[in-house]
């Protein structure tokens, strides 16, 4: 990491078919190796199985399962006196989405269904309803910055 100045963000263009910046991160999340056209087919993919499984808008829906795995605190180290403390912290609008987007994408790849769409598509929707081990994971945070509030004054 440097030392001089942060690294400036890169603008993200929003993706063709939905116009959302958001499925284009995702989107870039899902690619390995640079194939785009791969990832796009898989993001895509899961998103019409999840219009014709629910009847429903399935960008409000992705919208929905982020926003059900977004966590609000977690843990962060802190050294004290040779004594290591995690310490809850907020979490910054863009790590939560970061983490999100990860969070969504292991638990997907962790599924047993036959194609990544599948496993996509259904841990989205579990996500949308407030189940899967993606909010699993959330949830598991949240606990533990609970247990650790007693150091939350370690903050800096």
């Amino acid at each position: 990491m440097s030392r001089r100045h942060r690294a400036e963000k890169r603008d993200v263009i929003p993706d063709p078919k939905f116009g959302d910046i958001v499925i284009t991160k995702f989107m870039n999340s899902v690619m390995y190796d640079g194939k785009k056209s791969v990832a796009e087919r898989i993001v895509y993919g899961a998103l019409d199985a999840i219009e014709q499984r629910v009847k429903t808008d399935p960008v409000q829906l992705f919208h929905d399962a982020l926003g059900n795995v977004m966590p609000q605190v977690e843990v962060r180290s802190r050294r004290v006196g040779g004594a290591t403390y995690q310490v809850p912290v907020e979490v910054r609008s863009e790590r939560r989405q970061a983490l999100a987007i990860r969070w969504m994408l292991t638990a997907a790849r962790g599924r047993n269904e036959r194609t990544m769409v599948e496993r996509l598509s259904g841990e989205l929707m579990d996500a949308a309803n407030n189940r899967g081990s993606a909010v699993k994971k959330r949830e598991d945070t949240h606990r533990m910055a609970e247990a650790n509030r007693a150091f939350s004054h370690y903050r800096w």
